[in-house]
């Protein structure tokens, strides 16, 4: 009897190629985070571009009328300053935290997830890329409107490069609030009604002036994760910034930022297997 090697016989090499297909299969490369987010967010940026540009000049209006309505009850000094960072962040608030808030509950309605589960996409992907899809139109928004309240109340525009900051780090802890309310939502009517009580909280608690409020308002303020971005951008209107409290409120709206957007991630896991 002799041993013939099995890629000699009829079908052997056929045999052979497919399980080192199958084995190559097994152990081909998982996809990457960071490449998935950006095809996530091109992909969201060009679908989303044309239905949300209009919205976009709506949170726009509201803020800068917001503050045309401030100015008859507030003349200067750190009132001016709340009423201008909360109006600004007010537009990311909207875009970030109230239409993304609908449109996870719509995608969870429709059975949208069922398609990005199918895709090799990591779940951290989706929700970033969604996020950082819709923070990226409140750029120009809430730059106009930073603008337009700084003239308005005659504060300087000197520090308005803390924008850089302020928004990325605000539309983070909004958006991912934002996703987790429209992913927990167990109707989309539910999700819309969450997003836009959100946005009201950050009216209501960033536009109008801490000062102002009860002990358990301003607590409540304190839970709102658009506080501290307001509270950053607000200090820079000062005539000698005091930059360690800047970044520490910086530094804390990053951090409820990645809180916000892990909770946002499980919440997706948890309604994409469902």
């Amino acid at each position: 009897m002799s041993v013939v090697p099995a890629d000699v016989l009829p079908g052997g090499a056929l045999a052979v190629e497919e399980e080192g297909a199958a084995r190559a299969a097994e152990l081909g490369p998982r996809a990457r985070l960071w490449p998935s987010l950006v095809a996530v967010y091109r992909a969201q940026l060009s679908r989303a571009r044309v239905a949300r540009i209009p919205l976009l000049f709506v949170a726009t209006f509201q803020s800068i009328g917001i503050m045309i309505l401030m100015r008859g009850v507030v003349d200067g000094g750190g009132e001016a300053r709340a009423v201008v960072a909360g109006s600004a962040v007010l537009v990311v608030a909207f875009v970030a935290l109230n239409l993304l808030a609908q449109y996870f509950g719509q995608l969870r309605a429709s059975g949208g997830l069922d398609h990005y589960a199918t895709l090799p996409v990591p779940p951290a992907a989706v929700v970033l890329g969604a996020a950082g899809a819709y923070a990226s139109f409140t750029v120009p928004g809430t730059v106009v409107t930073a603008v337009f309240g700084c003239v308005l109340f005659g504060l300087p525009l000197t520090h308005l490069w803390v924008l850089v900051a302020v928004i990325p780090l605000a539309g983070a802890a909004l958006a991912g609030l934002g996703a987790a309310l429209g992913l927990l939502a167990p109707r989309p009517e539910l999700a819309t009604l969450l997003g836009q009580l959100g946005m009201s909280a950050a009216l209501l608690l960033g536009v109008l002036p801490a000062e102002r409020m009860p002990e358990a308002v301003r607590l409540a303020r304190d839970l709102l994760p658009s506080t501290y971005g307001v509270e950053a951008f607000a200090r820079t209107f000062a005539e000698r910034p005091d930059w360690a409290f800047v970044l520490g409120d910086l530094a804390v709206c990053g951090a409820v930022g990645v809180v916000s957007l892990a909770v946002a991630t499980w919440a997706y896991r948890r309604a994409a297997v469902r």
